[in-house]
């Protein structure tokens, strides 16, 4: 039984997961910034769900699910519907391409985020190694 997306349990264990991994350490040595994960309404969403992560040279400090989106004001906020984050974490949907393309909106500065791709991928990578359950 896995842990189920988009829980305060979920993001945690993406933190612990992170702060593990020597690749995601050593790719995001220089990064900066915090997010919210959006997850939107639909699907079996009935309202969106706010992940909060503060990223820090490779480093995750914090991680939690909000209950209000005024707790934090994040450099980043990446919006998705579930289908959409789930096609990220099966590998299916590039997090870099889906947020030039759209499928992610990104809210923050776009160019910061493009020059760390090796910390998006291997963010993604963190997220496959969870046992995660879908709604």
């Amino acid at each position: 039984m896995g842990i189920q997306f988009a829980t305060d349990e979920w993001i945690k264990a993406l933190r612990d997961e992170l702060n593990n991994s020597p690749g995601y350490k050593n790719a995001a040595s220089k990064w900066e910034g915090d997010f919210y994960f959006v997850i939107t309404a639909g699907d079996a969403i009935p309202e969106d769900i706010y992940l909060y992560m503060d990223l820090w040279h490779g480093e995750c400090r914090d991680a939690f699910k909000v209950d209000d989106p005024a707790t934090k004001s994040p450099e980043f906020k990446l919006h998705a519907p579930v289908k959409t984050w789930r096609g990220v974490m099966e590998k299916k949907i590039d997090p870099i391409k889906g947020i030039v393309t759209k499928q992610l909106k990104l809210e923050g500065p776009m160019m910061k985020v493009m020059k760390a791709p090796k910390a998006a991928i291997e963010l993604v990578e963190a997220c496959t190694r969870l046992d995660t359950d879908w709604p």
